[in-house]
C-alpha cells in the first residue's frame, strides 16, 4: 500500500538554497525517506525553481492571482518586521486561501490520500481544515511560531486558528514554549506532541579551510575577532542589542567585525543604529543569503550570537534554525532564551545564556569568550557533538512519523475528528 500524504504549506525553499521555509524541505524528504509519497502544495511564486518531482517528493504550486505582481501571498512576506500584517497580506489572502483550499480539494479527489500535513495553524492549518471538507482524511497541524504569535494578536487569525485546532487530528509543535501558548489559544494538549527541528550537521560544521578563504576574500585577517548573526532583521531577533553593545566591543577589540547574514525591513534602523554608535564601520550587512553561505560564515566565526527577544508585540521565535545551525558549527554560541532557545542553549553546557535586550550582557560574554578561545573552543564542540546526537533531520523525521501515527489511531478511534 502507497503511504501517500499531502504537506500543505505556505513557504517552502523556491530555489536550491533559499532560507525561506528552509525547515520545510528537509521534513518533507526525512518523511519521503521513511517512505511516503509527499505531494507538496504550496503557493505559487515568482522565484519558484522547483521540478515537477523529486523522487517521490512532487509539487503542486497553485496560483490565485491574475498576474505576478499580486503574488504576495506566504514566503515569510505577509508581516512587516514579523510585527505586524502588510496591507498586500489583506488583499491577497481571500484569494489564496480560496485557491489553496481548491487546490487541496482537488488534490484529495484526484489521489488516495492517507494524511493530510499543514504546516502553520495560519493560514495553512485553516486552509486544510476546509479544503479537505468531505473527505475522512485525518489532518496534522505543525506549528512554527509565526501562527501562534498572529493567532495572539489578531482576531481573524484568532478565529481561524481554532478553527484547525477543532479540526485537526493531531498537532505538533517546535518547542514546549509553543504547544504552551496554542492550548492557551485552544489547542488540545492530548493530542499534541514537540518535535524540535533537526539541522544538517554535514553542512553545517566546522571546516578551517573555508574560514582561512572566506575571511581572505572579505579582507579579514585570521586573528580578526569576528562575529556572526544571521536571520531576516526582524523584531524578534534582537539584532539591536548587539550592535548597541559593539561601541564597548570595539573599544576592548579594535579589530573586531559584526557580520550581518539577512535581509528584512529593519535594515535602514540598524545601519542607522550602528552609526549612531559610531561602529558601522565594523558592520558588514551581506543582505539576504543562501544557507550554504550561512554555513560558510558560521564556520568561519570566531563566535555566534542568537539574541533573539519576545518583541513589544509579544512575537518570539519557536526555535531558531540558525541556532541549531551554529550550535552545530561548533562555533561557540551566545543567545537568549526567548522562546523554545533554552531547550538546546543551555548555559555552559551548549551556550553562553544571557538575559533579553540586554547590551551589557552581551558585551560581557563576547569579552570574555574572545579572550578565553580554549574555553570558546570547547563550548562550541560540546555543542556540536549534542547537535549531532539529538537533532539529525533523521531524528525528527522518526518523530514525525510518530506524530502520523498517532492521527491515525485518533481518527480510528475518533471518527470525528478526520
Amino acid at each position: 500500500m502507497i503511504r501517500r500524504i499531502v504537506t500543505l504549506t505556505t513557504s517552502y525553499p523556491r530555489f536550491l538554497g533559499d532560507g525561506v521555509g528552509a525547515f520545510v524541505e528537509p521534513i518533507s524528504k526525512g518523511v519521503v525517506a521513511h517512505g511516503y509519497e509527499v505531494h507538496l502544495l504550496a503557493p505559487w511564486h515568482p522565484l519558484v525553481k522547483r521540478p515537477p518531482q523529486e523522487g517521490d517528493l512532487h509539487f503542486h504550486f497553485f496560483r490565485y492571482a491574475p498576474t505576478t505582481r499580486l503574488h504576495v501571498f506566504g514566503y515569510a512576506s505577509a508581516l512587516k518586521a514579523d510585527v505586524s500584517l502588510r496591507g498586500s497580506a489583506y488583499l491577497a489572502a481571500p484569494l489564496a486561501v480560496s485557491a489553496g483550499c481548491w487546490a487541496l480539494h482537488r488534490l484529495l479527489r484526484m489521489t488516495n490520500v492517507k494524511l493530510v500535513h499543514a504546516h502553520w495553524a495560519v493560514p495553512g492549518g485553516f486552509m486544510a481544515a476546509l479544503g479537505r471538507f468531505g473527505f475522512q482524511v485525518p489532518l496534522l497541524v505543525s506549528l512554527h511560531g509565526s501562527d501562534v504569535y498572529l493567532a495572539e494578536v489578531n482576531p481573524l487569525a484568532r478565529a481561524a486558528a481554532r478553527l484547525a485546532f477543532g479540526r485537526a487530528t493531531w498537532i505538533t509543535a517546535c518547542s514546549d514554549d509553543l504547544a504552551r501558548r496554542a492550548v492557551q489559544l485552544g489547542a488540545d494538549p492530548d493530542c499534541m506532541t514537540v518535535v524540535p527541528y533537526g539541522v544538517d550537521t554535514d553542512r553545517f560544521k566546522p571546516d578551517a579551510t573555508v574560514r582561512a578563504s572566506l575571511r581572505e576574500q572579505h579582507g579579514l585577517a585570521q586573528d580578526d575577532p569576528v562575529l556572526v548573526i544571521a536571520g531576516r532583521l526582524v523584531r524578534k531577533k534582537g539584532f539591536e542589542y548587539l550592535i548597541d553593545a559593539l561601541p564597548r566591543l570595539t573599544e576592548r577589540f579594535p579589530r573586531l567585525v559584526l557580520i550581518v547574514a539577512g535581509g528584512g525591513d529593519l535594515e535602514p534602523e540598524l545601519r542607522r543604529r550602528a552609526t549612531h554608535g559610531g561602529v558601522l564601520n565594523h558592520v558588514r550587512f551581506l543582505g539576504a543569503v543562501n544557507q550554504g553561505e550561512v554555513a560558510r560564515w558560521l564556520a568561519a566565526a570566531d563566535l555566534a550570537v542568537v539574541p533573539s527577544v519576545k518583541d513589544d508585540s509579544g512575537n518570539v521565535d519557536g526555535l531558531p534554525n540558525v541556532l541549531l545551525e551554529a550550535l552545530s558549527s561548533s562555533t561557540a554560541v551566545i543567545a537568549t532564551a526567548a522562546g523554545g532557545m533554552g531547550t538546546v542553549a543551555k548555559e555552559g553546557q551548549t551556550a553562553r545564556v544571557v538575559h533579553e535586550r540586554d547590551p551589557d550582557a552581551l558585551t560581557n560574554a563576547v569579552s570574555q569568550l574572545l579572550l578565553q578561545p580554549a574555553t570558546a573552543k570547547e563550548l562550541g564542540q560540546r555543542a556540536r557533538a549534542e547537535m549531532c546526537r539529538t537533532h539529525s533531520w533523521e531524528r525528527t523525521a522518526e518523530q514525525f512519523e510518530d506524530a502520523y501515527a498517532c492521527a491515525f489511531r485518533r481518527a480510528q478511534r475518533t471518527p470525528d475528528h478526520v
